[in-house]
Order: structure tokens, then C-alpha cells, then sequence
């Protein structure tokens, strides 16, 4: 089964709860939303408070991607908000905080991701591979909405499927469309995050379908 979170980086902040009940509609059971600091990644994003008004505002599976830098320092807030999915960079911190992040996450009854930025080698998530709900391959630099697609990152996904079960969620953020979507399924993933290409569909159903086609 495909599963289909569209960004809510690339959606109107003005109206945000409009804009999930259009994800909604269109039928994607996910809400991706991205967290920047400034520091990890050059943009600054939201916070705390608009995860929780976020969670006040719907019942979609809220996937709250953490592009910060030593996360323990804001999972419990995150999680305490309302997030579903507490996905963080293994570039974030040291390899035990990142265990230690990781274990936090599921105390408090969160499901926990990692992911890595494109420069990193694949094979350095191995060790948190049975820590983890969900691994997360970025197609893109994070950090920026609206670039193109990097396709020589499929190979990470297949490694990532070949030493991982048949149903262990994977995901792929960053470019993401119709073109796309295909080589990501091929690849090995699962869940497909898509901002830009989503909130600029005419027919934002229609496109849900198509990527889990």
C-alpha cells in the first residue's frame, strides 16, 4: 500500500486548516510537516505552537519531519503537541544521542523516522534499523521546497528495502510528482511526500490516485 503525505511547506500558512481538509479530501491519509531551525538547515520554518494548532485543527496522520539540530532537546514538546511521527536526522547529532533521541521518541508513544541528508552514505542508518518506524530518504537538499528530483538516490531506497521487511515504511521527500512517484515505487518506497506538485494539482484527488497508482 502507497501512502501519500502531502507537504504542507508548499501549502497556503494563511489557511492552513482549509489547506488540510484539502489533503484530506484528496484522500492522502498523511500530513507531512517539515520543522527548520536555521541551524541545521539554512531556513527557518514552524514551531511548536502551529504543530499544535495543526493537531487541533485535523485527524490526519501528522508526520513531522525534524530538520533541527539535537532534537532531544524538543521531541517531548513536538510529541506533547499532537505529532504522530517524530522523524529526525542522523546527521543531527552523535550516534548515541541519536539512540537515545530515538528511544525517547517511542517512550512517550510516538512512532519514530530517521532519514539522512543525499551526501550521506545509506549504510550508516543500518544501525538504527530496529529502532526505527519509519527510514526516510531525502530526494532533495532539506531544507528548501520546490527543487528538482534526485534520482540517483533510488539506490539508497532498494538498499534500504533489501535489508528492511516487505511493509517497513519508506519514505522519499523532495520532488515528488507524477513522473516521479513511479521511480520511487519501482525503487522500493512506500510513503511519498509531495508538496508543490500536490497543492498546484488542479484536480489534488486525481493526483493522490495517480501516486499510489
Amino acid at each position: 500500500m502507497i501512502i501519500v503525505s502531502p507537504s504542507i511547506l508548499s501549502a497556503d500558512f494563511a489557511d492552513l486548516k482549509n489547506e488540510l481538509l484539502v489533503v484530506k479530501n484528496a484522500g492522502a491519509p498523511w500530513a507531512h510537516v517539515d520543522v527548520m531551525d536555521g541551524h541545521f538547515v539554512p531556513n527557518i520554518s514552524i514551531g511548536v505552537p502551529v504543530v499544535a494548532s495543526l493537531r487541533k485543527a485535523t485527524d490526519l496522520f501528522l508526520d513531522v519531519h525534524l530538520m533541527i539540530d539535537t532534537p532531544i532537546k524538543y521531541v517531548d514538546q513536538f510529541i506533547a503537541s499532537g505529532a504522530d511521527m517524530v522523524v529526525i536526522h542522523l546527521e543531527s547529532d552523535t550516534p548515541e544521542m541519536i539512540h537515545t533521541t530515538l528511544a525517547r521518541i517511542h517512550e512517550l508513544g510516538c512512532k519514530a523516522g530517521l532519514t539522512i541528508k543525499p551526501g550521506t552514505p545509506v549504510e550508516a542508518m543500518e544501525p538504527y534499523l530496529g529502532e526505527i518506524d519509519m527510514a526516510l530518504i531525502m530526494t532533495v537538499e532539506p531544507g528548501f521546497g520546490g527543487q528538482s528530483f534526485m534520482a540517483d538516490m533510488m539506490p539508497k531506497v532498494t538498499w534500504l528495502r533489501e535489508h528492511t521487511s516487505p511493509d517497513f515504511l519508506i519514505q522519499v521527500d523532495g520532488g515528488v510528482d507524477a513522473k516521479t512517484a513511479p521511480v520511487c515505487k519501482t525503487a522500493g518506497a512506500n510513503v511519498l511526500v509531495s508538496g508543490s506538485a500536490f497543492f498546484k494539482a488542479a484536480d489534488k484527488a486525481a493526483f493522490v490516485e495517480c501516486l499510489k497508482a
